[in-house]
């Protein structure tokens, strides 16, 4: 078998086996699908993915787990506009159902949490209602009325989610099923569900099953050798599996960033594979998901046969035409996906769109089409990745681009995070930025700092000079030895003097403990201390809170939380603590200091006003922020070259800033 060999599904071929997964996007209008899911959609198929199973709907209105989740009894009209347009490209079209029960929020439906049995939801502490009959029989009509809804709407079939976040898994599961009537046959929900979604749709529609098949929590769950037979029990009436893992205590396994290894369900997929083709032959295909975005990887597990399909989802967040350069026999051409999570999880307060850091056009299709570029000779001043996008994209129109950057390599911060522990893959769209740099004939010169002068006869310049380090923001003796993080990250341990290490961590985000991480694991006496309440605080936005927690505390890392940075003396760091004022001293011989950057902006501040054509700042230059606002700010100073995008202090600025 080969990727992009076509499958059979059911009564239908997908051009390839590669699919597009369901996730959570925030794309919705109200509960109903909106003309920027179909531009989402649409992308995808037209980048070449063979299936596309989209975002979940919920199948009764009980369920509301997040506020912009769309509800199957209104998503008849984007269900056919996105058949529609994405069946156009070649794409099957499969609508993901299903209810999240005990794991949902009463919060948007201000109804009680469905349940099998009254156990205590993990992360909210609420317990559900035990659901009665009638409940059952409603649950069941709900799927069935929302499958005919899907069908009729033009989709190819439909998906019943029996995954992490599923009530039917609940219902499988000896961690919440507790039972004592017919429904302590744990599989026969779902049984019936899928039984009577069937009846339903018929045999011309595919229906598809996604099943939990390890709960990661052996002392009750199901373990990887029963969901191999529960996937083949229930793939009686389905036409495909897809195997996932997670459940209500290990919600972090579900979509983990990238301190675990891509790929991680392969073994879990083949091990449900055997069973299923035990029972049902080559007639059931097996799709493996998880962290699966290296085409490489891809294709080995269905050569190897470890899975019939495979799930690519972040991986076509990144790249939405992925499949398309596959085809065309260009992998090294795939924009990387860096397993980030810092902006394709949008299950937050906030309700942020579904986007991706390395290409800010994912989930803003309708408002931000690809720059055409600029035919503008440009000279760019820095090579991170604001000002390797900005080259890139000035490039693809032709324009001759000299990018000048001080340091001996491109890449910037990006590249310097990489070297933190877990954050290697960073590095890959810095090296791909540069590889398409280079291939569009991007003029690149390193080891070059730019003085103004060079610039006078220049008609067009971004500045794109990253950030600096920002002062310490307390007392510090001569002979305290402190280092910023990037210098650091940069030389390594080879900086470090002997004796235990305090690392002041005052934002709260990756850096501080990747690098705490990283020391605790070399066998250094690490402490990293926080005025947060807890360690790594802005990690719940990308779901690594509590595995980061766990993983400094067995890398042997103490954890110093609600402190303030007071002074920093040879051998000692002051801490004081938040709420009581009371001061400790720490023994350190060194504290690596994680603080806030600021913009290197001297050179714009010299370049403006003066006699060098269009001056265009981007990236940490204007403020030190993340990678996407890098890049997209790096596209937008490309498009105010032609005036198509206003300039503000230099600053690019989108003539309309509505999403």
């Amino acid at each position: 078998m080969s990727l992009l060999e076509p499958i059979v599904l059911g009564s239908r071929t997908a051009p390839n086996r590669i699919v597009f997964g369901p996730h959570e996007t925030n794309l919705a209008q109200g509960r109903a699908f909106s003309e920027r899911h179909v531009a989402y959609y649409r992308r995808r198929a037209a980048g070449g993915a063979g299936v596309i199973v989209v975002e979940e709907a919920s199948v009764h209105v009980t369920d509301w787990p997040y506020e912009r989740c769309p509800l199957a009894s209104v998503a008849a009209p984007g269900w056919s506009a996105i058949a529609a347009a994405c069946q156009a490209e070649g794409a099957l079209v499969i609508a993901a159902l299903g209810h999240s029960g005990g794991q949902g929020s009463t919060a948007y439906s201000q109804m009680p949490l469905w349940a099998p049995s009254r156990v205590p939801e993990v992360n909210t502490r609420e317990v559900p209602k035990s659901m009665e009959p009638g409940d059952i029989d409603e649950l069941v009509a709900g799927f069935v009325a929302a499958a005919t809804a899907a069908v009729a709407a033009g989709c190819d079939g439909v998906e019943i989610n029996v995954g992490q976040f599923s009530l039917l898994r609940q219902f499988l599961s000896g961690l919440t099923n507790q039972r004592g009537d017919e429904w302590a046959d744990r599989p026969a929900l779902a049984r019936r569900v899928l039984t009577d979604v069937r009846s339903a749709i018929g045999a011309d529609r595919v229906l598809g099953l996604r099943l939990s098949c390890d709960e990661l929590a052996p002392w009750a769950g199901i373990v990887p050798e029963a969901g191999a037979e529960l996937a083949a029990d229930l793939a009686t009436d389905a036409d495909y599996v897809t195997v996932v893992r997670g459940a209500i205590f290990s919600s972090a396994a579900t979509r983990p960033d990238g301190h675990v290894d891509p790929g991680f369900n392969l073994d879990l997929a083949g091990l449900v594979r055997t069973a299923v083709r035990a029972a049902h032959g080559d007639r059931v295909p097996v799709i493996a998901q998880g962290s699966i975005v290296d085409p490489g990887q891809a294709e080995w597990a269905v050569a190897e046969g470890r899975c019939d399909a495979v799930e690519m989802t972040r991986a076509q967040i990144a790249d939405a035409d992925l499949v398309a350069k596959l085809a065309a026999g260009t992998p090294e051409r795939v924009r990387p996906c860096i397993l980030c999570n810092q902006t394709c999880i949008v299950r937050d307060a906030r309700n942020p769109i579904v986007t991706c850091v390395v290409d800010p056009r994912t989930g803003h299709e309708l408002t931000e089409p690809e720059p055409a570029g600029s035919t503008t000779a440009v000279t760019i001043v820095g090579g991170g990745v604001a000002g390797l996008e900005a080259a890139r994209v000035a490039a693809t129109s032709g324009a001759a681009v000299r990018l000048v950057e001080a340091a001996p390599t491109t890449g910037g911060m990006l590249r310097t995070a990489s070297a933190g522990s877990g954050r290697a893959r960073l590095a890959l769209f810095a090296d791909w930025l540069d590889a398409e740099c280079r291939r569009l004939g991007v003029e690149i010169e390193t080891g070059h700092p730019v003085e103004a002068a060079e610039l006078g006869d220049s008609s067009a310049v971004i500045v794109a000079t990253g950030s600096v380090a920002s002062p310490l923001s307390v007392p510090a003796t001569k002979a305290a030895v402190v280092l910023t993080a990037a210098e650091y990250l940069n030389a390594g341990s080879s900086l470090l003097p002997a004796g235990p290490i305090v690392v002041w961590d005052p934002i709260g985000g990756p850096i501080a403990v990747s690098i705490a991480e990283q020391l605790g694991w070399e066998g250094r006496a690490v402490t990293v201390a926080t005025p947060d309440n807890i360690v790594g605080n802005e990690l719940s936005r990308s779901g690594d809170l509590a595995p980061a927690n766990a993983r400094l505390q067995q890398a042997g890392v103490v954890l110093e939380r609600r402190s303030i940075l007071r002074s920093v003396k040879k051998g000692t760091v002051v801490l004081e603590d938040r709420f009581t004022g009371a001061q400790r001293n720490l023994k350190a011989a060194v504290l690596i200091d994680c603080a806030h950057r600021l913009p290197d902006e001297a050179l714009f501040r010299e370049l403006d006003g003066s006699s060098t054509g269009t001056v265009v700042r981007a990236g940490d230059a204007v403020a030190p922020r993340t990678v996407l606002e890098a890049v997209r700010e790096g596209r937008l100073a490309v498009a105010a070259l032609d005036g198509s995008v206003r300039i503000s202090d230099g600053v690019p600025m989108p003539r309309s800033t509505h999403h």
